[in-house]
């Protein structure tokens, strides 16, 4: 039996680690990146940089403690078993699920990406160092069977053998979602480069990364090509130019009608998921048909990035939605109340 671990000491232990994540440098970051970019050549020293930022907003002091004030846990000393299979297309991209069921007092029972496992591992081993009892609450396991609760992220495809193998279980089980922007026209330049972050960051491979602009004319598509320009860094990794360049290749040999500005195909869709390296648009001329159109697609949709100006509840402004604040949680379900009620 383990003893009382307060929820005050759990939140102290996550600041510390942010703290410790804003210390990191030199050889120590070095060698990190070059094992997390060893397993996964998505994972650049970029992207593993912002990876690392966007914790250490996670683990804000006022973030955690404004987050946290708003549940109810129920302290004991026979913490729930929950089994988190996590997935691996953007780094460390499954810690908010640990960060949430450890926060609500439970045990990370942890099925870890074999495209994502040095940077999740290496913050692990930080956060017992900073806070032992947390050894007795971290578990890293290939197979997760007979936990208490279960949380899985994945592809339309592993969700359904997610839902078949937990659905007996509490769960919250994930499946494939992508984000959208509106633009309405009279957006500067500024607004439509910050827009390149919602699109290019992780190249793209995040379920917060733009896939599909909602435009009201074409020439806002030069527009955009244009203010793009700075992004254009992406067609030096190979991979991403690589896709950049089949897809160019299957819309030239079918006559498929796209722009082009030499790493970022635009093509007209009705679909929400482009492949990398290509992002689509759909014309609208209706602000409300648009929104109600975005309501009938809400389970695929992530983020709907824009200005605050159109009046859609949940909207994140260009540039933002690779930082989410603690209480953004995927797929708009609260997991932290999940949690908290487990065993009530």
């Amino acid at each position: 039996m383990q003893s009382i671990f307060p929820l005050s000491d759990r939140v102290s232990a996550f600041i510390r680690l942010g703290n410790r994540l804003s210390e990191l440098e030199g050889d120590e970051k070095q060698a990190l990146f070059q094992q997390a970019q060893n397993q996964n050549a998505w994972f650049t020293p970029q992207s593993l940089e912002q990876a690392l930022k966007g914790i250490q907003v996670l683990l804000d002091a006022g973030a955690l403690e404004k987050w946290v004030s708003n549940y109810s846990f129920s302290e004991t000393d026979q913490p729930q078993q929950i089994g988190l299979m996590l997935a691996g297309n953007i780094p460390a991209v499954g810690f908010h699920d640990i960060l949430a069921v450890l926060i609500a007092g439970h045990s990370a029972c942890i099925k870890l990406s074999s495209q994502d496992s040095a940077l999740p591992l290496w913050l692990l081993t930080q956060l017992k160092r900073i806070e032992p009892r947390f050894s007795d609450r971290i578990f890293i396991e290939e197979l997760l069977k007979n936990k208490q609760a279960y949380i899985a992220t994945g592809s339309d495809n592993s969700a359904r053998y997610f839902n078949y193998y937990f659905g007996k279980y509490p769960h919250l089980i994930r499946s494939n979602r992508t984000s959208v922007a509106i633009l309405q026209g009279d957006e500067s330049t500024a607004d439509l480069q910050a827009l390149g972050h919602d699109i290019f960051d992780y190249f793209g491979l995040g379920c917060r990364n733009v896939s599909k602009v909602f435009v009201k004319n074409q020439e806002q598509l030069t527009q955009l090509l244009d203010a793009l320009q700075s992004f254009e860094w992406v067609a030096n990794h190979h991979k991403y130019f690589n896709n950049y360049e089949y897809n160019k290749s299957i819309y030239l040999v079918n006559g498929t009608p796209h722009l082009d500005n030499g790493f970022l195909l635009l093509k007209e869709s009705a679909d929400l998921v482009s492949p990398i390296g290509v992002l689509f648009y759909e014309i609208y001329e209706d602000d409300f048909e648009l929104e109600s159109k975005l309501l009938t697609l809400a389970s695929q949709i992530q983020c709907v990035v824009g200005s605050s100006s159109l009046g859609i509840l949940g909207i994140i402004p260009f540039g933002q939605t690779q930082c989410p604040a603690p209480w953004d949680y995927a797929d708009g379900v609260d997991t932290l109340q999940f949690l908290s009620e487990l065993g009530v």
